[in-house]
C-alpha cells in the first residue's frame, strides 16, 4: 500500500508539468498532465500522439486526450517521447 501512496504522490507533483506516458498498444503520448483520477485515467494537454508503425514513428497533434488508467504502462515525467 504505501508503494501506490508513493506512485500517487509521485504523479500529482506532475500535474502542470509534461509527462511521458507508454501505453500498453503502439502508443505513447507526450503532453501536459492536467489530472488523474484513483485509476490513474489522465486527462492531457497539448498532446503529441506517436504511433509505432513499421515506417518509424508517426505523430498526431490534439488538443485534450483522455486516457485510460488501465491501458497505461510506463509514465515518465517530464519526458520529451520518442526519438
Amino acid at each position: 500500500m504505501r508503494t501506490l501512496t508513493r506512485f500517487v504522490e509521485l504523479i500529482d507533483k506532475c500535474i502542470g508539468s509534461k509527462i511521458w506516458v507508454v501505453m500498453k498498444n503502439e502508443k505513447e503520448f507526450t503532453g501536459k498532465l492536467c489530472g488523474f483520477d484513483d485509476y490513474v485515467n489522465m486527462v492531457l494537454e497539448d498532446v503529441t500522439e506517436y504511433e509505432n508503425t513499421k515506417d518509424g514513428y508517426k505523430t498526431q497533434k490534439l488538443p485534450q486526450l483522455l486516457l485510460n488508467g488501465n491501458n497505461i504502462c510506463t509514465l515518465i515525467p517530464g519526458g520529451a517521447g520518442p526519438v
